[in-house]
């Protein structure tokens, strides 16, 4: 592989990522490994450094590494999505890193590089499964690791715009952010009628929480909403909470964590391809934990869409593979 581009976030983990980013410069520069390295400043950057490699490379085979949380990956993704030569892959960066969770990849920085590397000289990639969402204005938009509307979506707006996150994360304690804003919405969130359409079937729901609709089974920093999610089989699972007291939904909630929730009747599952979500009033949608809008969406799975440097230790006989 030729062309190596990490794209670093700097404020990451509260900034905590620069610290990563030099050291796994130093791996780079001891093992004489070209490369270029270009630092988010804003809200979209990431998206853009991507364009910008991609038209440069005019078509050449390009690796894309996002160093940094879940936000950095899916700004990353939605850059990348429309050019085949562009192969991305992560090192965990952030707080939540869901995605390294989800395709087995090193939670250390340093193995996670170490292990990338060794998979550039093999010269092979993945093509993974994507989703595609259209919200307000038929505005489009991928993500590979889940979307959700309602409840938790606002949890996840409420998140990111928090500094208690930033504060719990110098703790070391920034997977219970998501549990402090749970616990301050839980009694004042009024549920809502959500209806679903997955591949032309109809589905009602007239006391949502939320749903979630995975590609992969982790969400939230480390809840497993949906255990059997793969980013291999050309469909999407989606999650509904619904039709439960508050304080049961505090304890599937607990449960969430280990994937207990998935024994409650209130806990409903469905898996399609492609996916209308609407709601008698409007909900906060997320895209991999990012705040995009409100429902209407409609969800599409785009099956092994996205080219991705795998760095993990995934069983090779789920992962289709081409030379780049």
């Amino acid at each position: 592989m030729k062309n190596l581009y990490f794209i670093i976030n700097p404020q990451a983990k509260n900034g905590d990522c620069q610290k990563v980013w030099r050291k796994l410069e130093r791996i780079l520069l001891e093992q004489k490994i070209p490369y270029m390295a270009f630092f988010t400043e804003y809200r979209g950057h990431a998206k853009e450094i991507v364009r910008s490699i991609a038209g440069k490379t005019e078509g050449n085979p390009a690796a894309i590494i996002a160093v940094g949380g879940d936000g950095t990956m899916h700004e990353v993704i939605n850059g990348a999505a429309p050019f085949h030569h562009v192969h991305v892959s992560f090192i965990p960066g952030g707080s939540g890193n869901d995605f390294s969770r989800g395709f087995n990849i090193p939670k250390n920085p340093s193995k996670a590089l170490i292990a990338l590397l060794h998979q550039l000289e093999q010269e092979d990639t993945a093509f993974v499964d994507i989703g595609k969402i259209s919200i307000e204005n038929n505005r489009e938009l991928y993500f590979i690791n889940n979307m959700g509307a309602g409840f938790d979506a606002l949890i996840s707006k409420e998140v990111n715009h928090s500094k208690i996150k930033g504060v719990l994360n110098r703790l070391s304690l920034g997977k219970f952010v998501y549990v402090y804003f749970l616990l301050k919405n839980l009694f004042t969130y009024k549920k809502t009628h959500i209806d679903l359409k997955v591949d032309g079937s109809d589905y009602s729901f007239p006391s949502a929480w939320f749903v979630t609709v995975s590609n992969q089974p982790y969400y939230g920093g480390g809840m497993k909403i949906s255990p059997d999610a793969s980013p291999f089989d050309g469909k999407l699972n989606i999650t509904v909470v619904h039709n439960l007291s508050r304080i049961k939904l505090l304890l599937i909630f607990i449960t969430v964590f280990w994937g207990g929730h998935t024994g409650f009747k209130e806990v409903s599952f469905l898996t399609g391809r492609n996916i209308q979500i609407n709601s008698d009033s409007p909900l906060h949608v997320h895209a991999d934990g990012e705040d995009i809008g409100l429902t209407p969406a409609i969800v599409t799975a785009c099956q092994k869409k996205l080219p991705v440097v795998l760095n993990s230790s995934l069983n090779e006989r789920e992962v289709s593979t081409s030379d780049f």
